[in-house]
């Protein structure tokens, strides 16, 4: 059986406090990743946008995050930098700054990457330093650093409808000091993950077993998670970044109502976040994959047609059960490929944010043609994509021999 050397030993011991402390550095990255999209109805009037361009604008943030993720981690496989977290925070923070004071379209686009870039350097080596200090609870240590991710997301739309709407663009320059913080956090975990790699170094070098399945399958295996990533985060990178004019176009809405019940979705899926990791570590990551993105689909399908009360109770309904696939998907990427975790978990979100950002951009074209309701009538069907979930290998088969 085929064996690769590991660089690094898993923490024998959970190690909370620093399992904690990268899930808090991930809300306030996420939280300022979401400063963007809150400000869309703002930026559309001043700027006079088209949903195209709010599209390019999600894009130019998410393909950076997509295009450097992979190369990061891979690095971050072969030459651990354990500060490289808190260069990643001082980065966004400078994003924040040039989305406070940028006058024009194109200086937008340029923020925009700003803030991209420093997310694709926080994503794979946070998810590293999670799964190192798991002692083994993988499902419980990915969904908390998940969990924080979504819940800075979730409370990008307070921060909206509280300061950003009301106080104007000028004012996420303020959440500069909240970077700040992060870079205190990440630092103090960078010193933790440097006496981690000291500590591993003299320990005899562990041998990793690769799974035991073909070429072939592992390429299906691959197909099937893009396909997945696909049906999850087109669909909410849709409601991140036009659920607001959504309720608008629809229901009449004001923005700061509107981005309140953005609120509400984006908060499901921090809670859904949470318990798909630890029920997966106890009923498998298939089952969760599988629950997850096809229980989303009949609510998923009815919420275009309800009322009010009824779109965003399915919305919630849609964003708890839909969340809880991802910590699964990554935790059972990771096991495909053992011994690449960071390639593998900066393949994961650099996919995710960019097919999510090419869809978003796409419908937003599509919506100036068709009109919004109509986009999300046709997003509803992307569930349908979790029956692909059919193809993917067993996780026992991971671990045995299969024959060429």
């Amino acid at each position: 059986m085929d064996a690769v050397a590991s660089k690094a030993r898993p923490a024998v011991h959970t190690s909370h406090n620093i399992i904690f402390a990268v899930s808090a550095a991930h809300l306030i990255n996420d939280l300022i990743q979401f400063l963007l999209p809150a400000l869309y109805p703002l930026l559309k009037v001043n700027y006079e946008l088209d949903y195209f361009q709010i599209g390019l604008l999600t894009l130019a943030q998410q393909i950076t995050a997509c295009l450097l993720q992979p190369i990061m981690g891979l690095y971050g496989d072969v030459k651990p930098k354990p500060y490289l977290l808190a260069v990643s925070l001082a980065i966004v923070g400078v994003g924040v700054l040039m989305l406070a004071t940028a006058s024009s379209f194109l200086l937008l686009l340029v923020a925009s990457a700003v803030l991209g870039i420093g997310s694709a350097l926080f994503h794979p080596e946070a998810s590293r330093v999670s799964r190192l200090a798991s002692g083994g609870q993988l499902g419980f240590a990915q969904s908390t650093f998940q969990v924080g991710g979504n819940a800075g997301t979730a409370i990008g739309p307070l921060a909206a409808a509280l300061i950003v709407l009301p106080l104007g663009q000028a004012s996420t320059v303020w959440f500069a000091l909240v970077a700040v913080l992060g870079i205190m956090l990440l630092t103090y975990v960078g010193r933790w993950y440097a006496a981690h790699q000291r500590l591993a170094a003299t320990r005899p070098v562990m041998a990793v077993i690769k799974p035991s399945i073909s070429r072939q399958r592992l390429i299906v295996a691959f197909a099937v998670i893009g396909a997945l990533l696909l049906s999850k985060y087109v669909y909410i990178e849709t409601f991140k970044s036009y659920y607001t004019f959504f309720l608008i176009e629809k229901f009449g809405l004001p923005v700061q109502d509107a981005q309140f019940f953005l609120f509400a979705f984006l908060g499901a899926i921090a809670v859904g976040t949470f318990f798909g990791g630890p029920i997966g570590d106890r009923f498998g990551r298939l089952a969760v994959i599988w629950g997850s993105i096809v229980g989303a689909l009949p609510f998923a399908l009815l919420m275009p047609y309800a009322d009010l009360t009824g779109t965003i109770v399915l919305s919630v309904v849609v964003g708890l059960i839909l969340s809880s696939a991802f910590s699964a998907i990554v935790v059972y990427a990771q096991e495909l490929v053992p011994g690449k975790v960071g390639m593998i978990s900066g393949f994961v979100f650099g996919f995710a944010f960019g097919i999510g950002a090419i869809g978003a951009a796409i419908l937003g074209a599509l919506a100036d043609r068709i009109g919004m309701v109509q986009v999300f009538g046709l997003c509803a069907f992307l569930p349908m994509l979790g029956f692909l979930t059919i193809f993917l290998p067993r996780t026992a088969e991971l671990h045995r021999k299969e024959p060429a």
